[in-house]
C-alpha cells in the first residue's frame, strides 16, 4: 500500500509498496539529463513510447521551461536523487482548447512493479482538477494491455481507435484514444 509522507501542492513524498521512498515533483532544468538518459534506454527496448529521437540537454532544459511558462504539469518521479520517470500534461494550445490537456507519462524500468502507476494517475487527475482542466486525453496502444486497464480504472473512456495507427516489432497495433473528464470543472464561462 503507498502512502503519503508529505504533501503540498507541487510535491508529493510517499512509500512505494516495495518500501522505496518516492517523490512525485514539477520538473526542474537540472533533471534534463536523467530525463533524457532514461528516454534512450526506453526508445532501445520499449515498444510503447511514441518518440524515436531524444532531445539534447539543452533541448529538455528549454522544454522543462516552457512547460512552467504555459502552465503546464510536467512532473517527475524521483528515487534516491534521480529521474526514473515522468508524467505531463500539455494544455490545448488555442482558447477553444485550454480546457484539455494531453497526458503522457513513461516509468523506466527500475521503477516499473512499485505501483507508481497509481499513484501517477492520482497525483495527475488532482492536478487536472485542482487547475480547471475538464478533460484529459491521452492515446495508449492496443496491446499495452496494463496501460490501458489503469488508465479504465481511473475513468478513462475509449473515444475511438485508429487501426493499424503504428508498425512496432513486425507488426501492427491499434492507436486507442482516452479521455477522462474532470464534471466538477465543466463550465460554459
Amino acid at each position: 500500500m503507498i502512502q503519503n509522507k508529505e504533501l503540498n501542492s507541487d510535491e508529493i513524498t510517499f512509500t512505494a509498496k516495495d518500501g522505496t521512498e518516492v517523490t512525485l515533483r514539477q520538473a526542474r532544468k537540472t533533471d534534463a539529463f536523467d530525463i533524457i538518459t532514461n528516454v534512450e534506454k526506453i526508445i532501445q527496448k520499449g515498444r510503447y513510447i511514441q518518440k524515436e529521437r531524444v532531445r539534447t540537454i539543452e533541448e529538455e532544459q528549454t522544454f522543462i521551461q516552457e512547460m512552467t511558462d504555459k502552465n503546464n504539469m510536467y512532473t517527475v518521479v524521483e528515487i534516491d536523487g534521480h529521474v526514473y520517470g515522468i508524467a505531463r500534461l500539455i494544455r490545448g494550445d488555442l482558447n477553444m482548447k485550454r480546457h484539455t490537456a494531453l497526458f503522457r507519462t513513461w516509468l523506466t524500468e527500475e521503477a516499473q512493479g512499485k505501483g507508481l502507476g497509481k499513484k501517477i494517475m492520482e497525483y495527475t487527475l488532482d492536478w487536472a482538477k485542482q487547475n480547471g482542466l475538464y478533460k484529459v486525453c491521452l492515446t495508449v496502444f492496443a496491446q499495452n494491455t496494463v496501460a490501458k486497464k489503469l488508465y479504465e480504472r481511473y475513468g478513462f473512456v475509449t473515444e475511438g481507435v485508429q487501426k493499424d495507427q503504428v508498425f512496432v516489432d513486425g507488426e501492427y497495433d491499434d492507436e486507442v484514444s482516452m479521455a477522462h473528464f474532470i464534471d466538477e470543472n465543466r463550465s460554459r464561462d
